[in-house]
């Protein structure tokens, strides 16, 4: 699975299960998602639940930062780089 695919799933994932009552909002894929008030800290761990679950990686907690699990990019980026280190 490539970026650009995952990117695409995390942001089908967030419109569904965070702005479903926003449907008039964007996000771009550079956009804070806890900044812009998309998600919440709780919404957070949500997204880490999904990751796990969706693309089968083990989320430490030390890896759950702003750079991880802020943007739609940053989270298509650690789960790509993710699924590449568990198929080396």
């Amino acid at each position: 699975m490539n970026e650009k695919e995952v990117l695409q799933r995390a942001r089908d994932f967030v419109i569904e299960n965070f702005m479903y009552m926003r449907k008039n909002k964007t996000i771009g894929d550079d956009e804070s998602l806890l900044r812009t008030g998309v998600i919440s800290s709780l919404g957070m761990m949500e997204v880490v639940g999904w990751v796990e679950e969706a693309f089968g990686v083990i989320v430490d907690p030390e890896a759950i930062t702003e750079q991880n699990f802020d943007t739609l990019n940053g989270i298509a980026s650690f789960v790509t780089s993710r699924v590449s280190a568990s198929a080396a």
